[in-house]
């Protein structure tokens, strides 16, 4: 299950993530916080959804169909972030694979200020693993990223805050390779892939972390769903680099996935 906005642009949100599931061969479902007037330039209007309407999309879905893994996204409201950790607390949901969305690669900000603070204390704690891009995980660990002992250091604070792991990624930041720092408790890990040259990198967080949640649904163990995830992103990435769809940030290419 998906736990997220929806991108009217189909790049990223709810669409991206329901594309990762067909692809990677696990059933999705959905509950959707948030519509977005948004393309590949930016986000122009959010609509957010009441919290008690997504619980009621949650529970629809988990009274019938059973839920063996789960994500979040966009999240919208203090009150959703809310809601969302409840049902996990109590059973409903198994604890998520949480992509904080915060502020969208365009500089458009999706989750007020007042939110970050339920996110840390009420949802992360109830993760499976939190999967933050540097600014986001800047702004909840007070940590200015610029190095990867940086990201070592993001990571495990985050998993300090109650998070079973963290993948602090690098896409963000500059050289040859993109770089995803991961950490149980247990001991840090890498993950490599060299950068490609490309503005069709749209919705690689929500991706990411989709991947890793049908990694979960198909018995893997988190580590090894982190990697999976991390390929299928990179091929995604590599087979859109000819794309030309919008005039700004495009869309990957989820289903160009041979060799993943």
């Amino acid at each position: 299950m998906t736990i997220a906005g929806s991108d009217s642009g189909g790049g990223a949100g709810i669409q991206a993530d329901l594309a990762t599931f067909a692809s990677l061969q696990v059933f999705g479902t959905s509950a959707i916080t948030a519509l977005t007037a948004q393309n590949t330039t930016g986000v122009q209007a959010i609509y957010a959804v009441p919290a008690s309407f997504v619980v009621e999309q949650v529970r629809s879905v988990t009274r019938d169909i059973y839920v063996r893994a789960a994500k979040t996204g966009m999240l919208a409201s203090a009150e959703i972030i809310k809601s969302v950790a409840e049902l996990v607390a109590g059973g409903e949901l198994p604890p998520p694979v949480v992509d904080p969305v915060m502020v969208s690669a365009s500089g458009s900000v999706l989750l007020p200020k007042d939110a970050i603070a339920t996110l840390a204390a009420e949802l992360i704690p109830n993760s499976t693993i939190v999967t933050p891009n540097a600014n986001e995980a800047a702004l909840l660990t007070g940590i200015e990223l610029h190095t990867e002992r940086d990201m070592e250091e993001a990571a495990r604070r985050l998993w300090e805050m109650g998070a079973r792991a963290a993948l602090v990624k690098g896409g963000h930041l500059s050289g040859d390779d993109s770089v995803d720092v991961f950490f149980d408790g247990s001991g840090f890990a890498h993950l490599r892939a060299p950068r490609i040259d490309t503005l069709n990198t749209h919705g690689t967080g929500c991706t990411l972390s989709a991947a890793i949640a049908a990694g979960l649904a198909r018995g893997l163990d988190i580590f090894t769903a982190c990697e999976a995830a991390k390929r299928y992103v990179t091929r995604a990435i590599h087979g859109a680099r000819s794309w030309g769809i919008g005039r700004g940030n495009g869309p990957i290419n989820h289903f160009d996935t041979e060799g993943t």
